[in-house]
């Protein structure tokens, strides 16, 4: 028996050797989520639990490496635990994605790998339009061409057959990037592809959209380089925070009073425009800070408090969400509104040196989302 024992230790030994010879290294350690970032979910959302990581699926958002990949072979196991059984489980693999959502949502700019169960969408015509087992496309703002067309023609792979197991059961996934083009093999087999992928340098992140999903053994194998343009790769990391926990109001200063008016849920903060005097209006954050750049994505003017003391409004161009970038260094500020410079420098006499933030409201419904905010570096 003992020897028996020694044979297989031995053995596991020797193929993970091979498994590092064949040029793969491991994505995730087993113990902790060292080398990710949870980026715009709550503490809770994402856990290492028995050599897996494990999201809860709620809010909306997504788990990325700390640093950009270009072109690789990634190979995982995925495992669905939707509640109750039977129900949609949904998640996925965000390939060359930016370090933020993009505005208005708790997605980034990616080619999505769907981690699906228990879903089917069809058109009039009885075709299958997305599918639970293994499909590719691009979202928010990326492209990609699908290696077969898409009945309705979206930029969406479906896959050449379904082998795919279902829920509470391992599937493996391995993809490969070359290039802008991603290859998915399914449990061993190729059954979807696309080419011609805009960005393909960036983030890879795992997804938390709705129901607890599970991952383990994530390996990845980097290939050589095929230079790509500037405007081929995803944006840097800049150090953003993200300020809201997409659950609850934590990190937020909140009486009882404004929690009747303010709420958050998925990922968005409400407000149902109905509170009575400028304090049940506003929220302030239970943080103080200097030098900092803020990204805030808004549905209607609003008024944004600068370090206690500080009032200036920001009005949107868009009709459905704006993002603004507002800026403040020493006494100055500057904000840009939806990529358009409104204010450049100007100087605010008397704004204190640290001091909270705070959403200003009017008297109607508002909704923000994608509070990020990091410090400015000496020199900026």
């Amino acid at each position: 028996m003992h020897r028996l024992i020694a044979s297989a230790v031995v053995l596991f030994v020797s193929l993970g050797s091979v498994r590092a010879q064949d040029g793969f290294k491991p994505l995730f350690n087993g113990k902790d989520l060292t080398g990710w970032v949870n980026v715009n979910c709550a503490p809770s959302t994402w856990f290492v639990k028995d050599n897996m990581i494990i999201t809860t699926g709620k809010p909306t958002g997504y788990l990325r490496t700390e640093r950009m990949y270009e072109n690789f072979i990634l190979e995982f196991e995925w495992f669905h635990a939707p509640q109750p059984k039977g129900s949609v489980g949904n998640s996925g693999l965000f390939v060359w994605g930016d370090p933020i959502p993009a505005m208005g949502t708790g997605y980034t700019r990616s080619i999505e790998v769907q981690v699906l169960v228990n879903l089917l969408y069809k058109d009039k015509k009885g075709n299958a339009t997305a599918t639970s087992h293994g499909d590719l496309f691009s979202i928010w703002g990326a492209s990609c061409k699908p290696d077969r067309p898409h009945p309705g023609g979206s930029q969406r792979c479906l896959p050449s057959e379904n082998v795919c197991k279902g829920e509470y059961e391992w599937n493996h996934y391995r993809v490969t990037a070359t290039n802008g083009a991603l290859k998915l093999a399914v449990n061993g087999k190729e059954v979807s592809g696309v080419t011609e992928s805009n960005p393909r340098k960036g983030f890879l992140a795992l997804e938390s959209e709705g129901s607890e999903c599970r991952f383990k053994n994530i390996q990845i194998k980097e290939l050589p380089s095929t230079n790509p343009k500037p405007a081929e790769v995803c944006d840097a990391d800049k150090g953003f925070q993200c300020l809201f926990t997409g659950l609850d109001l934590a990190g937020w200063k909140a009486t009882d009073q404004q929690k009747a008016h303010w709420k958050m849920g998925d990922g968005v903060l409400s407000y149902n425009g109905k509170g009575v005097g400028q304090s049940a209006r506003g929220l302030w954050t239970e943080k103080s800070f200097a030098d900092f750049e803020l990204i805030c994505d808004f549905k209607t003017s609003f008024g944004l408090n600068l370090r206690g003391d500080g009032l200036v409004t920001l009005a949107g161009t868009n009709k459905g969400w704006n993002r603004a970038v507002v800026r403040v260094k020493g006494d100055h500020f500057s904000i840009m509104i939806n990529g358009k410079v409104t204010i450049d420098n100007m100087r605010m006499a008397g704004l204190p040196a640290t001091g909270p933030i705070a959403l200003l409201c009017r008297d109607e419904p508002q909704q923000f989302r994608n509070v990020f905010i990091r410090a400015l570096k000496a020199g900026e």
